[in-house]
């Protein structure tokens, strides 16, 4: 059996508290399921991004020539930032998930 332990004010939702509870409940299969779906549905994001980041870096790579105006460079620029701020922040997410299902 595993637990959930995941605190509300960690993932800064603390009103959550103030309109369920800290009561535990089960989980029932179908509930589990629709999350299990719904992280499968993260995993398919992220194999997509992973085949998008591929492409990218292989013709940033490239031979053929590439041209750009100093301010399309800086979008470039912040938006890789934008997204590996965006995927840190994912992975640090999902790392405290992770820490709080516990096995009981």
């Amino acid at each position: 059996m595993y637990e959930i332990i995941a605190d509300p004010k960690d993932y800064q939702i603390d009103h959550l508290i103030n309109e369920t509870g800290n009561a535990n409940i089960d989980i029932f299969k179908e509930e589990r399921d629709k999350w299990a779906d719904e992280i499968v549905n993260f995993s398919e994001k992220l194999s997509e991004f992973a085949k998008k980041s591929k492409e990218l870096a292989k013709l940033l790579s490239g031979t053929e020539k590439i041209s750009a105006t100093p301010a399309s460079l800086k979008t470039l620029k912040v938006q890789l930032f934008l997204i590996n701020d965006a995927l840190t922040t994912a992975l640090e997410i999902a790392d405290k998930l992770e820490s709080d299902i516990v096995k009981k």
